[in-house]
């Protein structure tokens, strides 16, 4: 058991990285093909030999399955089913920088049942080796991967089992946020599920579209597969180490976090629509999140009421020189006055004193004219009065 999950490993890794170990290339990687039962039905696929000495790879067949979420395959033994059916060359040799189409047959049983079968043609430097029942030899493998789907009676089912963000979050710091729908398969065919998720704002207005399944994932019979999307404001070419963990997230400094939320800033609340087709059914499903980015809102906050302080102390201050301003004008308008009040008390003053002198001198006047007249009178009382006698 050990052995054969080994083996699986080094198939997978093979079938995407086994152009660079074995400078060999073999496109299409996936071929989805449709037939009866009893019929034969064929098809081709490229290699080419990328080495700069000629080379022979030899052939092995594997069904494969469905393991845990992610769409990565596991392959089984291929003594039956369809990795039994196919018939290819059993080995070929390629001349360097040789290019050739390599045709293939599948004969489908005649009692096959109806809906998807899968396997894969695997190409390897290592000729196949005889190690039992059950196993499959350890070697870095590149290979095909073949769909085939029989007409008949085939059982359609499934459906969006969660839709959300990585690990339920709802709150974000900024962009990017991983969003997350399961898509269960409950019939006997693959499924892929193809659509789009609308993002919208909290006032509702379209603030991404995003494919649903962008790499065009199978579904595959009885299983669940988990599809991923990134909504992100970064162009993809410079975007190339998205997928990081956690730790490396945890390890950035207060600036850098800074940084990343101004450059891919978001803010408020969002709602994700999800909007799925797969066969002849469609499947809804939406959630929201909030977006916060609370370091420049915390600077944001800090800047405010640096700038009221500011303007408080600019405020008393000129509030202190306006009153100083007042206070002196008022001072300078009450000496003024005073002034004003001395000068008019002064003139008062004279004025009084002239007026005494004049009236003194018309009193002396009239004291003297009375006098005057007084002794005018005197001689001639004096000779009326010799007359009468």
């Amino acid at each position: 058991m050990k052995k054969f999950i080994f083996a699986t490993i080094f198939i997978s890794v093979g079938l995407f990285l086994g152009s660079i170990a074995l400078a060999l290339t073999v496109s299409p990687v996936k071929l989805e093909i449709s037939g009866d039962p009893g019929q034969e039905v064929s098809g081709e696929f490229i290699l080419f030999n990328e080495q700069g000495e000629s080379k022979t790879f030899y052939s092995s067949f594997a069904n494969f399955e469905a393991q845990g979420e992610t769409g990565t395959p596991t392959f089984v033994p291929g003594n039956d089913g369809l990795a039994a059916w196919i018939e290819t060359v059993s080995k070929i040799t390629l001349e360097a920088g040789e290019r050739i189409t390599v045709p293939f047959t599948i004969k489908i049983p005649q009692d096959t049942d109806p809906g998807g079968h899968f396997a894969a043609v695997f190409w390897s430097a290592t000729p196949p080796q005889a190690e039992g029942e059950g196993q499959v030899s350890v070697a870095t493998k590149l290979g095909v991967l073949i769909l085939l789907r029989v007409s008949g009676e085939i059982e359609e089912g499934g459906g969006i089992l969660k839709f959300g963000a990585e690990n339920e979050q709802k709150f974000f710091n900024s962009l990017p946020v991983n969003l997350v729908f399961r898509f269960q398969n409950s019939g006997n065919d693959r499924v892929k599920p193809e659509g789009e998720i609308t993002i919208k704002n909290i006032f509702g207005k379209v603030s991404a579209v995003l494919p649903a399944n962008k790499s065009k994932g199978n579904v595959l019979p009885q299983s669940v597969r988990k599809f991923e999307i990134i909504w992100e404001k970064i162009q993809e070419e410079e975007n190339k180490e998205i997928n990081k963990t956690k730790e490396d997230t945890e390890k950035k400094g207060f600036f850098e976090e800074l940084k990343n939320e101004k450059e891919n800033f978001a803010f408020g609340k969002y709602t994700a629509e999800l909007d799925l087709k797969y066969n002849k059914e469609n499947a809804q499903a939406s959630f929201s999140f909030f977006i916060i980015p609370w370091r420049i809102l915390m600077l944001a906050i800090i800047g405010l009421i640096m700038a009221f302080l500011i303007i408080i102390k600019g405020m008393k201050r000129y509030n202190k020189r306006v009153i100083a301003k007042a206070v002196k004008a008022l001072e300078e308008t009450k000496i003024a006055e005073t002034k004003e009040v001395d000068k008019i008390n002064k003139t008062e003053t004279n004025d009084g004193t002239e007026k005494v002198k004049e009236v003194k001198k018309i009193n002396k006047k009239i004291v003297k004219t009375k006098k005057i007249q007084k002794q005018r009178k005197s001689p001639v009382k004096r000779e009326n009065v010799n007359s009468v006698k």
